[in-house]
């Protein structure tokens, strides 16, 4: 078995369509997806037929939630209010109804999977050592693969010891081994580590190792997409510089 595992696409179907290409060049057999199908970007109807082809585990994120009425709007920003807005708008009820069907955490193999965190599978954006601490203290399984904060990162605990975070560069690689850990992906749609590369996640389950992956892709056209839909400017503004 060999795994995409992806997350964060935000309706940008130009990134998800070159991380899925990488995937198969690379050899991955399954796609898992971690939540956000859709949001902030021109095309969610294009990027959930793709999830719901390719995917054989994909999960709810807060803005998929936020799309079909499932969940208030009220903490986000109002860009990210006016797009969901949108998106809501321009999703087909076939695709309100499979997003509507999703859950924001589930199980796959022996792996836990979160949009958000173990703790808060919704809304928590794990990004240091002490929120990560909390979530390895709330699962069982010895490793968790959770989205949401649009950074590749990675959080190991060796028995007692403290908590290891670590911000994940392409070609990163880690063995699981017989520590426990949280591994995210990044964002393949909407980049906040100041790398516009889309990004995603190489998972061998069965010997344990991982690799970190970032590909180029036609952000010009993501941009445009996105201008010409009349969502907020600074949707696009941002995919050119990663943040």
């Amino acid at each position: 078995m060999h795994v995409a595992v992806i997350s964060d696409i935000h309706g940008n179907r130009h990134a998800l369509d070159a991380v899925l290409a990488d995937a198969d060049d690379r050899g991955c057999d399954e796609v898992w997806c971690l939540g956000d199908v859709v949001g902030y970007g021109a095309d969610p109807d294009g990027c959930c037929a793709a999830v719901r082809s390719f995917a054989s585990v994909s999960l709810a994120g807060n803005h998929d939630l936020a799309a079909i009425g499932a969940l208030s709007t009220e903490s986000f920003t109002a860009d990210a209010q006016a797009s969901a807005t949108w998106t809501g708008e321009h999703l087909t009820p076939e695709h309100r109804a499979w997003l509507g069907s999703l859950r924001p955490h589930g199980t796959a193999q022996s792996f836990l999977l979160a949009h958000g965190s173990p703790l808060h599978p919704v809304w928590e954006y794990v990004l240091t050592a002490a929120q990560a601490e909390a979530s390895l203290d709330a699962f069982q399984e010895q490793v968790a693969l959770i989205g949401h904060s649009h950074v590749p990162l990675s959080f190991a605990r060796d028995g007692n010891r403290p908590v290891v975070p670590q911000r994940r560069t392409h070609g990163d690689e880690a063995q699981i081994g017989a520590q426990r850990w949280l591994l995210n992906p990044g964002s393949v749609g909407q980049p906040r580590d100041e790398d516009p590369r889309a990004a995603w996640m190489e998972l061998h389950p069965y010997d344990g190792r991982v690799a970190w992956h970032r590909v180029r892709y036609d952000v010009g056209g993501a941009q445009q997409a996105i201008r010409d839909a009349g969502l907020p400017t600074s949707l696009a503004d941002r995919l050119g510089v990663g943040r």
